[in-house]
């Protein structure tokens, strides 16, 4: 199965799993199956393991490479083979798909920081009325997206002239190359889309936001779940809007099996353990 249609680590109690991929969707589903029960989990990457101190019930291996015919053993690219399998979920990415629009307009494009062909990250260049947003991959999320629809509605409403083709791909060209120059970790790839971010607000009137203690929560973020990646959702943050401190949950995550909104957001515990 797929990541998308992942619904409940509960169907996986007891069971031997494979999780194939190494961002957010394979240490959040290979971390939920085992809250709720996993027997074994296998995790396969392409390029780089994810590098957590996962429990002892885990192994990491490289990429599968295949289904021995008949049975539930699988072999990976190192040789190793793990038995009785029971399932294989891929988190191994999406990808953009508008089968729904015309050609003219379809946007064609990988999981990047600066998709092909949008200027400014938003406005279809051959034909400046199409305007996509939340393309990009994405580590800003909704306030890179506030941002855009800042951008687009100052593109509809005129207060923003788009410059002319030829100027817009060059202004693009100059992004992808600072895009292709960026280093392989989390933090540049955050820095470049916060500067992306930081771009839309100086041409609209979005309220201006701390985008480098943003930078400075996720580097936080980043050194909890390497420390320990079936704890790290117990540490409060602060809002960098509000500057309120989030509070503590009360009851561990590997713990919670109430996840109501009663039990979040008004504290009412469900005393009744669901395992």
């Amino acid at each position: 199965m797929h990541s998308h249609d992942f619904r409940s680590a509960e169907e996986f109690k007891g069971k031997n799993i494979v999780v194939i991929g190494t961002s957010y969707s394979a240490e959040d589903i290979a971390s939920q199956c085992y809250k709720y029960g996993v027997k074994s989990v296998t995790c396969s990457y392409r390029t780089a393991p994810m590098g957590f101190h996962w429990p002892d019930n885990f192994k990491t291996v490289p990429l599968l490479s295949k289904i021995l015919p008949g049975t539930n053993t699988c072999v990976f690219k190192d040789g190793t083979i793990v038995e009785n399998i029971d399932a294989i979920i891929l988190c191994t990415g999406y990808q953009h798909s508008f089968p729904f629009i015309h050609p003219t307009l379809r946007l064609q494009t990988k999981n990047r920081l600066w998709c092909d062909d949008l200027h400014e990250g938003i406005v279809w260049p051959h034909n400046p009325k199409m305007m996509y947003i939340g393309m990009q991959d994405q580590w800003f999320t909704f306030n890179m997206f506030d941002t855009q629809a800042w951008y687009a509605r100052d593109v509809i409403l005129g207060r923003i002239q788009l410059p002319n083709k030829a100027d817009m791909e060059q202004q693009w060209a100059k992004w992808r190359k600072a895009e292709e120059a960026i280093e392989p970790t989390d933090e540049a790839n955050m820095r470049f889309q916060g500067d992306y971010t930081r771009r839309l607000m100086e041409m609209t009137d979005y309220p201006e936001f701390d985008i480098e203690g943003m930078i400075q929560a996720f580097l936080v973020w980043e050194h909890n779940k390497h420390h320990d990646i079936m704890s790290f959702r117990d540490h409060a943050h602060k809002s960098l809007m509000t500057g309120t401190m989030a509070p503590v949950h009360h009851t561990p995550w590997l713990k919670e099996m109430d996840d109501s909104i009663d039990n979040y957001v008004n504290g009412k515990k469900n005393s009744v353990n669901r395992l």
